[in-house]
C-alpha cells in the first residue's frame, strides 16, 4: 500500500467509524449523518453571507439537466469519461420479459434501457446560462447557484466522490466587469477559507480535459491563467486537494447560448466554484470529528 493509499484508508475509516459518513457497495457514494449535514448547512450559510453584498439571487437546481443543454456546454467533447446519462425502460411487455430474464441470468440487463431527455449535472452553473439567452440588463447578472453533481470517478478517496454538492458564485456580463468580479473574488475566496481555519494556497490549474486534444486545451488554460485552484493539505505525505476554484470562461457560454451585453458584445462569464463537500471534509480533517473541539473562531463563522 502506498503512502497515499494509506492516508486515503485512514481518513475514510475515521469518517466512517465516527458515523459522519455511511458507505455503500459502490466507491464514491456516501450517506451523510445529521452532524455532517449541520456542518454542510453552516458552510452554505457562510458562503451565502460572503456573497450577500453582490449576489442578486440564490438559485438551486436539481441534479439533472436537459440533454440539449448538456450538449451545448461542451462537456461531451471535453470530459466524456466523467459524464453520466439518465436511461430508462421504454419497451413493451416482450422486451420487459427479456430484460428481467437477462437480470435473473446475471447478464447485462441495462442494455435494455434507452437514453432519456436528461443528463446528470456535472457543474452547478451549467443550468444557469439558458436563463440569459438574449440581451443582458446593464451590469449583467450576479448570482449564487448550487446543485448536486455527478462525475464518474469511482474512488475510495473521500475527496473524489461520484455524487457531491457544488456551490458557485457566477457573473455573466461585459468582459471588463467579469474580470473585475473575478479579481475581487479571488482574494475574497482565499480570505474566507483561511477564516475557517484552513491552510490555503492558490495555484494555477487546468481541468482534466480528455485525450490528446485535451492536453492542448489544458496547456492553453494554464498559460492563459483561466483557472486557479485553492488547495489545502489533508496530510503531510499527500498532495494538497482543491476545495475551491476560480474559472474564467471568457465568451464560451455567451457564444454558445447566445448571450450578449447591452453594447452588443458577446457576454463573458466567470464562476467561483466551491467544492461544498470537500470544504466540509477539510474542516473535519483539520479540526477533528468532534464539533465541540473545533476552534471557536471557526464555529462562530459557521454558526453565528
Amino acid at each position: 500500500m502506498t503512502t497515499t493509499d494509506s492516508f486515503t484508508e485512514t481518513f475514510r475509516d475515521e469518517m466512517l467509524g465516527s458515523g459522519l459518513l455511511i458507505a455503500g457497495p459502490v466507491d464514491g457514494l456516501y450517506g451523510r449523518s445529521s452532524v455532517y449535514e449541520r456542518v454542510a448547512e453552516g458552510v452554505e450559510d457562510f458562503l451565502t453571507r460572503l456573497g450577500a453584498d453582490e449576489v442578486e439571487d440564490y438559485v438551486r437546481f436539481p441534479p439533472i439537466l436537459p440533454r440539449t443543454v448538456f450538449e451545448q456546454t461542451g462537456y461531451l467533447s471535453s470530459f466524456p469519461d466523467l459524464m453520466g446519462s439518465v436511461h430508462s425502460f421504454v419497451g413493451d411487455d416482450r422486451q420487459h420479459a427479456e430484460m428481467v430474464q437477462a437480470a435473473e441470468s446475471g447478464e447485462q440487463w441495462a442494455r435494455s434501457l434507452d437514453p432519456t431527455d436528461v443528463m446528470l449535472c456535472s457543474a452547478a452553473c451549467h443550468s444557469v446560462y439558458p436563463r440569459y439567452v438574449g440581451v443582458l440588463p446593464e451590469g449583467g447578472h450576479k448570482l449564487q447557484v448550487s446543485s448536486w453533481c455527478f462525475r464518474h470517478e469511482p474512488s475510495r478517496a473521500l475527496t473524489r466522490m461520484q455524487s457531491f454538492r457544488m456551490l458557485e458564485h457566477v457573473y455573466v456580463g461585459a468582459a471588463s466587469e467579469v474580470a473585475d468580479f473575478r479579481e475581487r473574488w479571488i482574494k475574497r475566496t482565499r480570505d474566507a477559507l483561511v477564516d475557517l481555519g484552513l491552510d490555503i494556497e492558490m495555484v494555477t490549474a487546468n481541468d482534466p480535459f480528455f485525450g490528446r486534444g485535451g492536453r492542448l486545451l489544458a496547456r492553453s488554460q494554464r498559460d492563459e491563467e483561466l483557472k486557479f485552484e485553492f488547495v489545502t493539505p489533508f496530510d503531510a505525505t499527500t498532495p494538497p486537494v482543491a476545495i475551491a476554484s476560480s474559472n474564467l470562461h471568457l465568451d464560451h457560454f455567451g457564444e454558445t447560448f447566445g448571450i450578449s451585453t447591452t453594447s452588443g458584445e458577446v457576454a463573458h462569464s466567470t464562476c467561483l466554484g466551491w467544492g461544498w463537500d470537500r470544504i466540509v471534509l477539510a474542516l473535519f480533517r483539520h479540526h477533528g470529528t468532534d464539533l465541540r473541539q473545533w476552534p471557536a473562531e471557526t464555529s462562530a463563522r459557521l454558526w453565528p
